[in-house]
């Protein structure tokens, strides 16, 4: 009687097809909608920065340009690949083998998008920090869009190549009919995916702090009356620093939120995507684009006041994108 109830997905291909998940159980269905609320939460967050940065004028730095960039890509986890992810656990994939292969293009291009916009993003404090005099030269509004449109194109053509045995032979990783899985190159990825930007990240930062240590030290707490433009120097001075911690912070996070997915592959295993073992993984992953605009909200009084200003419609008003918030 029990093999009457097995369910197949694909019941045309009886001896292929993979079985069913079996139903959720109540703690199961909690802990879904408890995944689809930081999912909602995750892309709600994000656009909330990507309308603050883009609307208001007085956000329009490359140092916001690039947590524009970052937002984006946290906005797309929330939005399609995290209820895509929950589907996928509990369910069949019935788009055929080809189109599961292209579907894993967009989380890998999303992922990859993301560690390229952090390493820009320490590139950007290493400069303001370690060389403030040249950084309005060489850190402007143009180069900074160049160096992401670049980090996304350079993404979806590494994502490309790294599933490319996967869409030349769909399905090859599949142990059954009606499963997603795809087979990554594990020490190609952990090499460029985590190994070399996450080099650059700490080796940039040890710079920025020490840097930042010294600066803050010889900034005096008390201000020369004869000195207004000495003033004016320790408040920006001050202002590059906190900027510095805050996005520091992101690092600290992002690097505790990713580093379990690739630690896997220093095992020298190949990392199989869409297997039940990795899952945790990847929303451990997925869950650091919720924590990035957390961190703004907690550190960066302009979100606070962008956030207001945008729940309470007055962004709609003539001329609002003047509004003052630094």
């Amino acid at each position: 009687m029990a093999l009457e109830r097995v369910e197949l997905c694909l019941p045309q291909l009886l001896n292929t097809s993979c079985l069913k998940p079996e139903p959720l159980h109540s703690v199961t269905v909690l802990f879904y909608i408890f995944l689809s609320f930081i999912s909602l939460l995750t892309a709600a967050l994000n656009l909330l920065v990507i309308i603050s940065i883009s609307h208001f004028r007085q956000l329009h730095t490359p140092t916001n340009f690039l947590l524009l960039s970052l937002a984006i890509s946290d906005f797309l986890v929330g939005f399609l690949l995290m209820p895509v992810e929950i589907l996928l656990t509990e369910t069949c994939w019935i788009l055929g083998d080809f189109m599961c292969a292209l579907y894993y293009l967009l989380p890998v291009t999303i992922i990859i998008a993301s560690v390229g916009n952090m390493v820009l993003i320490s590139i950007d404090r290493y400069v303001a920090i370690c060389d403030p005099l040249h950084y309005p030269i060489k850190v402007t509004q143009k180069i900074v869009t160049i160096c992401v449109f670049l980090c996304w194109i350079f993404s979806a053509f590494y994502s490309i190549i790294l599933l490319h045995d996967n869409l030349k032979q769909p399905g090859k990783y599949n142990s059954c009919k009606g499963q997603c899985v795809v087979n990554i190159t594990g020490a190609v990825d952990l090499v460029v995916s985590f190994i070399i930007p996450i080099t650059l990240i700490i080796i940039l930062y040890v710079r920025v702090f020490v840097v930042a240590v010294s600066q803050a030290r010889a900034i005096k707490p008390h201000i020369s009356n004869d000195s207004l433009k000495r003033s004016r120097i320790i408040k920006v001075k001050r202002s590059e620093i906190k900027a510095a911690r805050t996005l520091g912070i992101l690092v600290v996070v992002f690097l505790m939120c990713y580093s379990p997915y690739y630690c896997v592959s220093l095992t020298g295993h190949d990392i199989l995507i869409g297997s039940s073992t990795e899952t945790f993984m990847i929303f451990l992953i997925y869950f650091n684009s919720c924590l990035n605009p957390v961190i703004y909200a907690l550190f960066y009084p302009w979100f606070k006041k962008a956030i207001r200003l945008i729940v309470t419609f007055q962004i709609i008003q003539p001329d609002s994108h003047k509004a003052k918030l630094l």
